[in-house]
């Protein structure tokens, strides 16, 4: 891993134009250009109470149903939109992998690192609706030092393995899609895990954006303080994947080209 982090570091001007370059195709020749990073949460967010908090009377815990979800969104659309373009990003760029070389994980890690610059773009309006409905601030946001860097390495490690896997397999890129919409009812974006009955929490768990969803969620619209164990358990599982993920790539980096 060292080995590989030197030579990313190396590299670090390319990943940044790289990612700069996403940011900018991404939202080229569009009338709203970045705005689009906000809406589509915010957007959510008010389907979302609209369906589930008026019309279903899911229980938000005191707090406005559309701060409720537009919390546990922010994680959950940056971990979604940097998967899905990462999981193509190679095969998208088959042209630059089969002429000349560099660290082919830059590709799907400029994909996340466009999807984290929405993430920030979007940050901005979940402080507007903090300060708008006098949620209190608390030093259990710093958690969130903890809690971000755990839902990147994250992505980071699936966006890896889905990358590698859409080069052997194309049927991939229409798979992603699919599990990322299952995936996001077996996640507390909608509902809290207070409110999943015990004999399923177990199960709800096993999906390692569970925990940090809901720590997002707690440490800054309840202003909870996490438990230890949730923390490492968090970071391990995040760590762990992000390690798998990235020498699964490396190990089959080399067949790339051949393949696209």
């Amino acid at each position: 891993m060292s080995k590989y982090i030197s030579e990313l570091w190396y590299f670090r001007e390319l990943l940044w134009a790289m990612t700069s370059k996403e940011i900018q195709i991404r939202y080229k020749q569009t009338l709203l250009g970045a705005a689009w990073a906000v809406l589509q949460p915010v957007s959510l967010a008010i389907i979302f109470s609209i369906v589930f908090g008026i019309f279903l009377k899911i229980e938000s815990s005191g707090v406005p149903y559309i701060i409720f979800a537009y919390s546990a969104l922010l994680p959950w659309t940056f971990f979604t939109t940097a998967v899905s373009f990462g999981a193509l990003s190679v095969v998208n760029n088959g042209g630059l992998v089969t002429k000349i070389y560099f660290p082919r994980e830059i590709l799907p890690l400029a994909s996340v690192g466009a999807a984290f610059f929405d993430f920030v773009m979007a940050s901005a309006i979940f402080v507007v609706m903090i300060i708008i409905y006098k949620l209190p601030l608390t030093l259990n946001f710093l958690y969130l030092l903890i809690f971000i860097p755990s839902v990147v390495l994250l992505t980071i490690g699936i966006s890896l393995i889905l990358s590698t896997l859409n080069v052997l397999f194309r049927d991939v890129r229409f798979v992603v899609p699919l599990v990322l919409q299952i995936w996001l009812y077996i996640s507390p974006v909608i509902y809290s895990l207070d409110q999943v009955p015990d004999r399923f929490r177990i199960l709800i768990l096993l999906n390692p954006m569970a925990p940090l969803i809901q720590g997002f969620r707690d440490v800054t619209v309840f202003g909870k303080t996490p438990e230890v164990s949730q923390l490492v358990s968090s970071f391990s599982i995040s760590l762990v994947t992000f390690v798998l993920g990235y020498w699964f790539f490396k190990s089959r980096e080399k067949i790339f080209a051949d393949i696209i």
